[in-house]
């Protein structure tokens, strides 16, 4: 007897502790300005959307990955995208967009081959009340036009992450090479920037070469022709993207230059299995799948929800993906197979 009243006291007592630090987790995220009440999953759309999306260059595999991951969110919440592809040339995505402009959506996600380069469309859109989401580069210089948000990595840490490791693997010494993205794009400018600032730091090394590629693994090839030709002597180079240092991987071999330690950007899955066959030194995700993936339930929120910029919505969302390294590989490519990373 004495044994069950005990039991039901503990019991009781359990029951209001939960409820009590049910009520205290409530409380703190008042504090935090976080109403739980206001807390929801992310709905589908009650009718069907229309949606125009345009990124870089769909030759660009974390452009091509990031329209499957577009799609397949957009399927989940009851939107239909069109494509507008960049082709990985300003005056192509430019005319693209133009004829984006000229009809009717119900928001618009748009990554831009460079900053400033589309900003009169992306104003028409604008001021016709569609909802414009920024995806992983700037469109135009900050606060030079309403973007509903901005969806982006931290390019300069992505740079510096990969860097220190590549430092860290030639031992601070040598000569190393950076291939650089599109120069007007905000992210290969952050890459730059996170690379510049990890060499300034080693005395003992010098970048011979920092020549932009624009993510064209075709002008990859050719620069790296030269550079080796030119260069007996290199010991690491660092890529604003996978697909470039594995183009540039390319060109080593068939030279006879296997010894060049290498280290990009993106974490797409060829360069995750370059990263654990020992091909690339290291990658870092640049969450192709999250960026598009939440610009579809952003441009959602911002339509059903009546989401304000600014207010309901923050201007920046950080999209962040980790260094990869062999024992976290296997789990980052389930993520990716399922587009949430």
């Amino acid at each position: 007897m004495l044994d069950d009243l005990i039991k039901e006291a503990k019991t009781r007592r359990d029951v209001f502790k939960a409820i009590g630090a049910t009520a205290l987790a409530g409380a703190l995220l008042a504090d935090a300005g976080f109403d739980p009440a206001m807390a929801q999953a992310l709905a589908p759309s009650g009718k069907p959307m229309k949606a125009a999306f345009s990124n870089a260059g769909l030759q660009a595999s974390w452009c091509a990955q990031g329209k499957q991951a577009a799609e397949a969110w957009a399927k989940l919440m009851n939107v239909e995208i069109t494509w507008f592809d960049g082709e990985l040339a300003a005056t192509k995505q430019r005319a693209a967009i133009d004829n984006m402009a000229t009809q009717k959506w119900d928001f618009v996600a748009i990554q831009t081959f460079g900053i400033g380069t589309l900003t009169d469309p992306i104003q028409k859109m604008i001021d016709a009340g569609t909802p414009v989401i920024a995806m992983d580069t700037l469109v135009a210089p900050p606060g030079t036009i309403a973007i509903h948000t901005f969806i982006a990595p931290d390019n300069e840490m992505m740079g510096s992450a990969v860097t220190s490791q590549l430092m860290a693997a030639i031992g601070g010494k040598g000569n190393v090479v950076m291939t650089q993205g599109a120069l007007g794009h905000s992210g290969a400018q952050g890459r730059a920037k996170g690379f510049k600032s990890v060499v300034a730091n080693f005395p003992d090394v010098k970048v011979i070469n920092e020549e932009p590629a624009d993510w064209d693994v075709t002008k990859v090839a050719r620069i790296w022709d030269s550079v080796l030709t030119q260069n007996p002597d290199i010991a690491g180079a660092f890529f604003h993207n996978d697909d470039m240092a594995l183009a540039a991987n390319q060109v080593m071999k068939q030279k006879g230059r296997e010894g060049i330690i290498i280290g990009g950007v993106d974490a797409m899955p060829p360069a995750v299995q370059a990263v654990l066959d020992g091909t690339m030194l290291a990658t870092v995700r640049n969450p192709s799948c999250r960026i598009h993936g939440w610009s579809v339930a952003a441009g959602v929120a911002a339509v059903q929800g009546g989401e304000k910029a600014g207010t309901d919505i923050p201007n920046y969302i950080l999209a962040d993906g980790p260094v990869i390294t062999k024992e976290t590989a296997p789990g980052h490519l389930w993520l990716q197979k399922n587009f949430l990373i």
